[in-house]
């Protein structure tokens, strides 16, 4: 913010310098002309005379127009100078406060997980406790566990995203069984919410099934973090014609129409990092984002009603290859 104030005020004393040279300038005209017409004035009015003053009148005109008009050009570059500039300083700054709210919420995401597998570690150090309660606290320590290497897959491959060595292995894969299987282990882990799916069955697409695990992880976590606890999630997978639809819908508290532009950018989540109460790093969407584009397809996210957001995804089906 201080580099731009001083530019700004470097803008203000340039404008009051072109002000004050074009003022200078003007007057330095004006008073060699009309010191020329003062003197023709004494002189007899004969026809070479008044040439004479018409002629330095219309000089007089031409420099005032040619002040004016250097003056248009001057202001104008400037202003495009400031425009971009501006812009410039903008996005740098969105760029610095997305990255302090992801350095801020990454810390929040890890250091979580760490304290549960902290406490249960503890918890069976001092306890004597029943097998049964063993392993449902070595269970819980193990979804810590998934929980930070998500995490860290996910920084990895944004990481790649960025180094443009992202690898895909482009193959025939069943989308109907890879959802179902996966879907399946999701909901022994997630207790708090339902899954309702709506799977078509042998639905086949020519994808990276690693990169599809992604998408669809990324896209179930972040419905799970905005849909209340005990309510239902609903997964879709259907196809018309050659293109494949997958539909993950929710009843949170939905996504206003300005920021649903802005979700897929890296690093963006919608409000105040430090009044936040909803996990997240903001690369989970953007991922999203560069795996289906990869896949020749794309996503977006739609209003549910009466309630809530449908993150859908389209890509081919197997009949158009990639």
């Amino acid at each position: 913010m201080k580099s731009t104030k001083i530019f700004y005020l470097l803008v203000v004393y340039v404008l009051l310098q072109l002000g004050w040279w074009s003022y200078l300038l003007v007057k330095l005209n004006s008073e060699l002309g009309n010191e020329k017409l003062r003197y023709l004035e004494t002189l007899p009015q004969t026809e070479a005379t008044i040439l004479q003053e018409n002629a330095i009148r219309k000089k007089l005109k031409e420099k005032y127009l040619m002040v004016a008009g250097e003056g248009l050009v001057f202001l104008s570059l400037l202003g495009i100078g400031i425009f971009y500039a501006r812009r410039s300083f903008k996005k740098e700054f969105q760029i610095a406060l997305q990255q302090k709210n992801f350095m801020m919420s990454i810390t929040h995401e890890f250091k979580s997980p760490i304290a549960g597998i902290r406490l249960s570690l503890e918890t069976l150090l001092r306890r004597d406790v029943e097998k049964q309660q063993r392993d449902k606290i070595l269970g819980r320590a193990l979804l810590e566990t998934d929980r930070i290497n998500f995490l860290v897959e996910n920084i990895l491959t944004a990481t790649r995203i960025e180094a443009a060595n992202m690898d895909f292995q482009f193959a025939d894969i069943n989308l109907s069984e890879t959802l179902s299987d996966l879907m399946t282990i999701l909901q022994q882990s997630a207790n708090s919410h339902n899954f309702k799916l709506k799977i078509e069955n042998d639905i086949h697409v020519t994808a990276d099934k690693n990169a599809i695990h992604s998408l669809i992880l990324n896209l179930i976590e972040n419905a799970q973090k905005y849909t209340p606890a005990g309510s239902d999630i609903e997964v879709k997978l259907f196809q018309i014609d050659k293109d494949v639809f997958m539909q993950i819908c929710d009843n949170g508290p939905g996504i206003a129409d300005i920021e649903k532009r802005k979700i897929f950018e890296k690093f963006y989540r919608i409000g105040n990092e430090e009044t936040r109460t909803t996990k997240g790093t903001g690369l989970g969407l953007y991922i999203c984002r560069f795996i289906v584009l990869k896949h020749k397809g794309r996503i977006a996210v739609q209003d549910n009603y009466p309630q809530g957001c449908i993150f859908e995804v389209v890509i081919p089906s197997l009949n158009n290859k990639i």
